[in-house]
Order: structure tokens, then sequence, then C-alpha cells
């Protein structure tokens, strides 16, 4: 006699199997569907952007025809309302997002710019100089309602000029600026050293296609463990 193997799984095994294998597909579409609203969403923001640039001037706007809009705006930077958004990181290295009000030509109405990013000194007590235009520029990039998930950090936390996060009413609130309800991503490059780098990165698209393998590949192994578990020896005569 030798033994022979026969596919016997356990009631209680089999249950197991298939809850087990059903989470890991259903979690493995789920973070390719999520992958794939990035890439839909990514491609939603570059067709706004490639539309003709809008000019932001003195008066009223729509936040919602704007928000994420190639705009324009023309004035002179006000160094006194700078606010550095603080634990910005770029390939390691800490630093600060430096933004800043631009007044409006020929009004009293600002908007708010993201000038762009700059290393931090290492020490905290010694903030970086940076350095501004004199006199009028233009200035145009996306247009971006601070504070919402693409910006917000943490808690309010504010040290002088340095902010954690930063948005509309809270800028209004702790200075003497009105600006309008957006604030402009610089793209337009000025002589003042700041990194302006505001490409979305496929890290995010990665992140989701690598965990969603990650759920398949946990799936497939329940299910081969499953079957060789049920696989159970049992003597056969010659």
């Amino acid at each position: 006699m030798h033994a022979r193997r026969q596919f016997r799984p356990t009631l209680w095994a089999t249950i197991a199997a298939l809850l087990g294998v059903g989470a890991g597909v259903a979690l493995g579409y789920w973070q390719l569907g999520r992958a794939q609203e990035k890439l839909q969403r990514f491609a939603l923001l570059a067709q706004r952007a490639s539309q003709p640039a809008i000019h932001i001037g003195a008066g009223a706007i729509d936040v919602a025809l704007v928000e994420r809009r190639t705009v324009e705006a023309r004035g002179a930077f006000e160094p006194r309302g700078m606010v550095l958004l603080d634990n910005r990181v770029r390939n390691g290295v800490a630093g600060f997002e430096v933004v800043m009000p631009l007044r409006l030509a020929g009004a009293d109405m600002h908007v708010l710019v993201d000038r762009g990013w700059i290393a931090g000194t290492g020490d905290r007590r010694r903030l970086p100089e940076v350095r501004t235009p004199a006199g009028d520029v233009a200035v145009s990039g996306l247009a971006l309602v601070p504070g919402r998930k693409l910006y917000e950090l943490s808690a309010e936390a504010i040290e002088g000029i340095v902010w954690q996060n930063l948005t509309i009413e809270r800028y209004r609130a702790h200075m003497p600026y009105p600006i309008q309800p957006v604030m402009i991503q610089q793209a337009t490059e000025l002589a003042d050293g700041l990194v302006r780098s505001w490409q979305p990165s496929e890290r995010e698209i990665n992140v989701h296609r690598s965990y969603a393998f990650q759920w398949f590949a946990l799936a497939l192994l329940i299910a081969c463990g499953y079957l060789f578990l049920s696989l159970r020896r049992v003597p056969a005569n010659d």
C-alpha cells in the first residue's frame, strides 16, 4: 500500500480561504481604482491648466471658475507679508515654501503667490534669506485654494512668519492685506533662486499600484495555501 493525496478541505478552511481571497482581490481592485482616479484627475488638471490664462485684477473673482486654471497677474511683491510654510521637503532636504502677497498694479488688492521652495539653514533660529524682485513683475501659474488636502499638513501652528499651513481666512486674520480668495502657484521664472517644480508626481499612482500587487499576491498566497493544506494523504492499494 502507498499513500496518495485527495482534495479534502474542511468547512472552516474553505470559508476562511474564500473570505481571504475575496478580500485580497477586492482590495487590489480598489487600489487600482484609486490609481485610475488619480490618473483621470491629473489629466483633468492638465487640461484646465492648458486653457488660456485668466487675468486676476482687483475685481471679484469666481473661485469655481478660476481654481486649477492658469492665471496671470501683474504687480509688486510685499515682502513684509511673507509667510514661510514649514516642513516642505525636497530630495531629502528640509525647507520652506515662500508665500508672499503681490499688490496688484493700480489697486490696493493683493493676491497670494506661492513663489517656490527654499532650503532651510539647518538652524531653526535662523531663517533663510529670500530674494524678492523689486518693482512690478508679471506672474503666472495655477490658481489654487490653499488649505485643502493638497497643502494641509497639520493643525494650526504659527511662529512669527513660519506657519505649518495656510488658508485664505487665516492669512486675512493675521495679515493687514486685502487678498483675493485664491493663491497663484508661480510658474514664471524670476531671478530669485527659488525652486519651482510643481508637476504632479506619479509616485502616488505607483504607490496604489504597488498596494494592488501586494493584495493580489496575498490572495494568490491564500489560495495556494488552501489548496496545499486541503490535499490530504490517504492510504491506497497498489
